[in-house]
């Protein structure tokens, strides 16, 4: 039985590694809780972003989306930390908001502003 997202892990090259502890620290708002050579761990709000050294980033692997309360400040701050625009802010229906950036190691990063989203119902 599949019980739910647990894990978002991002590859990113081993000369980037020191530089994406520092950006996602300052995106997310937390210090990595596990920091080996091969694995960086942080967690955010129980759940977990990791980053993958050695990898090939890339906007066209898993797509996990990041839960905001306010995604357009939200996209504005990740742009500010050098982020770029993949897809703005916008509607899909049911007061659901979905943007995209692109880190600034290559990796897409989705969010959504789920007004549905029932955080009593994570197992």
């Amino acid at each position: 039985m599949i019980l739910g997202l647990r894990t978002a892990a991002y590859p990113i090259a081993r000369d980037q590694l020191e530089a994406a502890k520092r950006w996602y620290a300052q995106a997310f708002g937390v210090e990595p809780y596990f920091d080996e050579p091969f694995y960086v761990g942080f967690n955010i709000g129980g759940f977990e972003l990791g980053l993958l050294p050695d990898g090939a980033p890339s906007i066209n692997g898993p797509q996990p989306l990041w839960g905001v309360d306010d995604i357009q400040a939200v996209y504005q701050t990740l742009i500010g930390l050098g982020a770029t625009a993949l897809e703005p802010p916008k509607d899909v229906g049911e007061g659901i908001l979905v943007a995209d950036v692109r880190d600034p190691f290559g990796n897409r990063l989705g969010l959504i502003q789920n007004p549905h989203f029932d955080p009593k119902a994570v197992r």
